[in-house]
């Protein structure tokens, strides 16, 4: 069996999130989640997490566009542009680091499993020095974790949008972590345009994006077990989660003989 590493982004970003990711874990449908440590729902959203750990990898979904109504916030096309004009403050930079990292270290008691970013932000030039940076400096030169690469699996990387978003950061940071000896995932899927009507739709994607993995590769996924109002992506939530608990993507996991593999240190391991 090829062995990919399913995950739920987004989590403590809305209670049908949470919500999805818990049954599904439970399931046995995903490998890992990423949480949204700035989330004001954070602290609640974390309690349900100890007992799903053993068998779900979490994450931190570094967070630098997403101010949840509360505050303003720069959107992802303002803050690709400050990257590459270099006027993402370093400082700051390094301070959201520590203080994400810092929610979930609190919170959970020990390190994330794993890193990435909302809306990809942790590839962004400055933003991926920081981390490394950070990382470093809490871990030393070999951390417990693995790392997210947006670089697509294979024909993956001929998609338009998933070749963007390589670009923007995926394909350099890959390099990056392959330099410093860190855990990344083996090709990158998931990316399309959010824009599947049904579940089988949103099934036809998900048979183009096993195909092109390998072993090690990393699919993210984005559901939600109702609509999720006022988010952008939050009418295609409930689609994808239809799918993901469905016995049609049983199906398809068998019939291209992939597994979702579970468990931090098992996925670890296979990243390495």
């Amino acid at each position: 069996m090829k062995p990919i590493v399913l995950c739920a982004d987004d989590y403590a970003l809305h209670p049908a999130i949470d919500a999805a990711v818990q049954a599904l874990a439970g399931a046995g449908r995903l490998s890992a989640t990423s949480c949204m440590t700035t989330a004001p729902r954070w602290r609640e959203a974390v309690q349900a997490l100890p007992a799903l750990r053993p068998r779900l990898a979490v994450g931190l979904h570094f967070n630098l566009t997403e101010g949840f109504g509360q505050q303003a916030a720069a959107g992802i096309g303002q803050r690709i542009a400050q990257a590459y004009t270099g006027r993402l403050d370093r400082d700051w930079l390094r301070t959201q680091w520590r203080m994400q990292l810092d929610a979930f270290e609190n919170a959970l008691g020990t390190p994330p499993d794993f890193i990435d970013g909302h809306q990809h932000v942790h590839q962004l030039p400055a933003a991926r020095a920081a981390m490394l940076d950070e990382l470093q400096r809490r871990y030393g030169d070999a951390p417990p974790l693995w790392v997210r690469s947006t670089a697509p699996a294979g024909r993956l990387a001929w998609q338009p949008k998933a070749a963007v978003i390589a670009a923007l950061g995926g394909w350099a940071l890959s390099r990056r972590l392959r330099r410093q000896g860190l855990a990344r995932n083996r090709g990158f899927g998931g990316v399309y345009g959010f824009d599947a009507p049904t579940p089988e739709d949103y099934g036809r994607h998900m048979d183009a994006w096993l195909q092109a993995c390998g072993s090690g590769s990393l699919l993210m996924c984005h559901p939600a077990d109702t609509v999720v109002q006022g988010d952008a992506i939050g009418a295609q939530r409930p689609v994808e989660y239809g799918y993901l608990r469905s016995e049609a993507f049983g199906a398809l996991l068998r019939a291209r003989n992939c597994a979702i593999v579970q468990g931090p240190a098992e996925i670890l391991q296979l990243l390495r």
